[in-house]
């Protein structure tokens, strides 16, 4: 059953990681844009700033829970690499237990309240003269850390399948 939990949640970060990589064409093409208006044309834009900074802060998060998932952020380790998988598996237990969920779910808890804040009071950037409503964009980043969240949970789900492995170490 947890297994088949792991899965659809590895799925659903699969899904979200492949989708979230769309999201570098239409910020290509807002650079370019800006880029001929700015320098060929000689009229830059008031809003490519913007639409770039959001495109690439979402195409970066929405990649996060999709990264974790196929284990490509980045770790410090001397030893880790060494050991044998059940032990690996226990480090990251006690790694998920100790800083992933506490971190995760407090970017969680404070994202969920930035968010609702923002939409309440229908916050503007104030970077350009465009002005759009940041509460899109702090949804979008609540959304990539949740989805992050139940990564860990499938990775986590995963790591005790591996820990409760009695293999040779």
């Amino acid at each position: 059953m947890l297994a088949s939990i792991a899965r659809g949640i590895d799925s659903i970060s699969t899904g979200i990681g492949k989708a979230a990589a769309w999201l570098i064409i239409p910020n290509i093409l807002a650079l370019v844009y800006e880029f001929v208006a700015r320098y060929v044309i000689g009229s830059p834009t008031n809003w490519s700033y913007e639409v770039t900074y959001f495109l690439y802060g979402s195409h970066f998060l929405l990649g996060a829970a999709y990264t974790l998932f196929i284990k490509a952020h980045i770790r410090i380790d001397i030893f880790y690499q060494r050991f044998s998988p059940r032990l690996q598996a226990i480090i990251d237990i006690i790694g998920y237990l100790i800083f992933f969920f506490p971190a995760v779910g407090l970017l969680v808890y404070a994202g969920a309240e930035f968010t609702i804040q923002s939409f309440e009071m229908g916050e503007k950037s104030g970077l350009s003269p465009w002005r759009p409503y940041l509460y899109p964009y702090k949804a979008v980043v609540l959304v990539a850390i949740f989805f992050l969240f139940l990564q860990g949970i499938a990775e986590f789900i995963k790591n005790l399948g591996l820990a409760g492995k009695r293999k040779a170490i």
